[in-house]
This record gives C-alpha cells, sequence and structure tokens, in this order.
C-alpha cells in the first residue's frame, strides 16, 4: 500500500531517512523508513516493506535536485546520489565523515571534499549473467542480486565504459555457471586488465577458441585476460606508473579508483610522513604508498596477497631512485605488527579493507610510532580505529575526505595523526 512520507535527512548509505507514523501508543517515536533516491525536506509517496520504502514518485522536490546524468540510474545500483549535483554530493560526505567521527566523540574539522571529475574511475567490478535474451552484464540492482545490463556507465574511464559491448562478446566465447559472474577490469597505461572469476575453466581450449580470444582483445585493447584463475591471453604486460616507477599489477588487482585519487592520497601521505628514515607501509598492496615514500625513506610493506608483494617486489628491482624496500607477507586482521616490531619505524600508513583495522590500531597506539597516515573508505571503522589512536595519545591534526567514487556514497579518507 502506498503512503506518503517526509524525508528528514540522507543516511550514510546515501537512502533518504523518513517517518511514518509508529502502530504504538500516543507518545512512541515514529519509525524510521529508508528511502533511496530521495533528497532531505522532499515530500514522496512510497511503497513500504519493513523499513525499506520504494520510491514511487517524487511530491515536492528539493531545490537541490538534479537531473541524472545516466539513463540506468535508480535500476543500477553503482549509483546513489545522481539525484544531487556534485557539489552536493561532496558536502554530503564531507558530512558522513564528521557524524561518523561525532559518534566516536572525536571533535575536529573536517577539510572540504576534494572532489575527482566523474568518468574517472579507472577500475570496475562488473556481474554478468547469461539469459535466454543473451548475456546482461553491469551492476547488481540495489538490494538485490539481480543483474542490470548496461550501456553507458559515466563514472568509468571510457577505455572501459566503451568496451561494455566487446566484454558481452567475451562472455559468449566461455562456459558461464548459472551465478553471476565477476569482472575485474582495470585500465592500465598498456591497456586494459581483464579478470573474469567464477566461470567454468577453459582448460585445455582448442585453437579456434584461442584465436579468437586474441582476435578480440587486439581489437579491444585488452592487454592481458585471465579466465577462472588461468591466463588466456597476455598481448602486454598490464603497467600502471605509480609515483614514477612502473608497476605490473596482478590480475584482479585492488588499485586506487581514480589516478588523481591515487595523487591526492599519496601526497597527503608522504606530505605527513616527511623526514621519516624508516616507514612502514600497512596493507600495502602493490605499493601504491611504498613507492611514493620510498623516494625517501625506506620502507617495509606488509601486505597478504603474496602476488600484489611480487609485483611490488619486480616494481623495486627495476625502479630508479628509491631506498632500501623490504616486505613481508602477512595477514595484519590477525597478525598485526606488535609494539615491539613497531619500535624501528617513525611513521606508518595502514589502508586496510572496510572493516578497518582495529587490533594493528590497537598496537600503533601502544607504540613509540610518532606519525601515522590512516587511508579508509568506511568512515565507520576509520572513527572506530581514529578513537583508539585518540586515546593511545595521538592528535587527529588533519582529515582529508576525497570523493573518489563520483555518485555513490562510499567516501575515501586520509586521517593524519602525531603525537
Amino acid at each position: 500500500m502506498a503512503e506518503q512520507v517526509q524525508i528528514s535527512h540522507i543516511g550514510h548509505r546515501g537512502d533518504g531517512i523518513g517517518e511514518t507514523p509508529s502502530n504504538e501508543p500516543a507518545g512512541i517515536d515514529a519509525e524510521p523508513v529508508f528511502v533511496p533516491y530521495t533528497l532531505a525536506g522532499e515530500t514522496v509517496t512510497i511503497e513500504r516493506t519493513g523499513q525499506r520504502g520504494r520510491l514511487v514518485s517524487v511530491d515536492r522536490a528539493s531545490p537541490d535536485r538534479v537531473k541524472p546524468v545516466c539513463r540506468h540510474f535508480q535500476r543500477c545500483g553503482g549509483c546513489a546520489l545522481q539525484m544531487m549535483s556534485l557539489d552536493h554530493n561532496r558536502a554530503l560526505k564531507r558530512r558522513f565523515v564528521a557524524d561518523a567521527l561525532a559518534q566516536q566523540a572525536i571533535d575536529v574539522d573536517v577539510d572540504a571534499t576534494i572532489g575527482i571529475k566523474p568518468g574517472a574511475r579507472r577500475r570496475a567490478v562488473l556481474a554478468a549473467i547469461r539469459t535466454p535474451d543473451g548475456i546482461l552484464l553491469g551492476y547488481h540492482e540495489r538490494q538485490s542480486n539481480r543483474v542490470v545490463d548496461i550501456a553507458e556507465c559515466p563514472v568509468l574511464v571510457p577505455a572501459i565504459a566503451g568496451k561494455l559491448d566487446a566484454l558481452r562478446t567475451l562472455l559468449t566465447k566461455v562456459r558461464l555457471k548459472k551465478q553471476p559472474v565477476r569482472l575485474t577490469i582495470l585500465a592500465t597505461d598498456t591497456g586494459l586488465d581483464v579478470d573474469v572469476a567464477n566461470i567454468w575453466p577453459v582448460g585445455d581450449a582448442g585453437p579456434k577458441l584461442r584465436a579468437g580470444l586474441v582476435a578480440l582483445c587486439q581489437t579491444n585493447g585488452i592487454a592481458r585476460l585471465t579466465l577462472a584463475g588461468e591466463l588466456a591471453v597476455q598481448l602486454a604486460d598490464p603497467q600502471l606508473m605509480i609515483a614514477g616507477t612502473i608497476v605490473k599489477p596482478q590480475p584482479g588487482a585492488f588499485a586506487q579508483a581514480a589516478a588523481d585519487g591515487e595523487t591526492i592520497l599519496s601526497g597527503l601521505v608522504t606530505g605527513h610522513l616527511a623526514g621519516g628514515k624508516v616507514v612502514a607501509d600497512l596493507f600495502s598492496g602493490f605499493g601504491t604508498f611504498t613507492l611514493a615514500l620510498a623516494k625517501t625513506a625506506r620502507v617495509h610493506a606488509v601486505e597478504v596477497d603474496r602476488q600484489a608483494l611480487a609485483a611490488l617486489e619486480e616494481a623495486v628491482r627495476h625502479g630508479q631512485g628509491l631506498k632500501q624496500v623490504t616486505s613481508e607477507p602477512r595477514d595484519l586482521l590477525r597478525f598485526p605488527l606488535s609494539t615491539q616490531e613497531l619500535k624501528r619505524f617513525d611513521g606508518v600508513v595502514f589502508d586496510p579493507p572496510r572493516s578497518g583495522a582495529r587490533a594493528q590500531a590497537e598496537e600503533i597506539a601502544a607504540s613509540t610510532v610518532r606519525r601515522v597516515a590512516a587511508i579508509s573508505c568506511n568512515p565507520a571503522t576509520f572513527a572506530r580505529d581514529s578513537r583508539i589512536l585518540i586515546d593511545g595519545g595521538f592528535s587527529l591534526t588533519r582529515i582529508v575526505p576525497v570523493d573518489q567514487f563520483v555518485y555513490s556514497a562510499e567516501t575515501e579518507i586520509a586521517g593524519l595523526f602525531s603525537r
């Protein structure tokens, strides 16, 4: 049944939050309802299921509402905030960070969000599934496992967005499982690096299939193609220039979402840790911050992914003008560097997954490390880990939101701490 609600504000996942009358006796607070694609101050009609509301109509629009830039908006779950301008997007993300810090009783000024232009995302994780009508390729519908087929994506670099049909053609050539396939595409300096997971192994594919895959890659600028963990085609080494050093990332590698975002974050990290002689890069990946820091300091990189460390080690071997870089394969979520191990470092940068790094933050808080740069894509776990560092004697001297994930509710954060 349809009902009308007033949207009071936008929650940290990008949903408008409204209130509907409670069924409880008078005096009991109204029940919140979460309505995607709505703005604060709007009156909307929804169909409600539990605490979720499906938007039926906007009856009184906010003056901040704008026309979405993508035809797939509200079906595709990739973007949550195209109904507001980029300026409002970035102000909202700054508020998300401030609200998360306030929840941990951290009172600090948050810098204005640094924005990355749309069409700069160089890494995409897409889903695909075979249907009687053909291959659907795109993102999952919001709050659903259904795949929304997309013909455009204004947040991706043209090198990826312009190859969606080619990727569909690629998927017609291999055996897909019934569940959605996962494609990780990285736009590198030498071409696309495409990793297709959750398909049946190609194995001893015949020469016709191999030739077809090679031709498709040649025509569409795909440097490397891996299928179900196996190298299928390699026309060139995928390469990224990281702080002046060439890195050859592993298939499906994690990279900062936008090259400009990487530059901004690296600048904040290296500026804060400047003057340190020995620093640690924790959750280092293939060395985004390691290589920038190694221009002026010895760096110890710690990462659970051995392939990422191998890519870093190769980059260091062929790099120039770098100080000593050592590496260590280690699961820091289970086995964080101890206070004793941290004694030799002047500074630390850590960039953990969304779950944060509670155990590692506790060890850093109890250590003698003087300066810390914390990178995060989750304001809630960032604030929790910040509270641990502050209780251990650090001050949060600067916090900078970086809008790498344009039109989504995701926020990249750089926090700089000093004792």
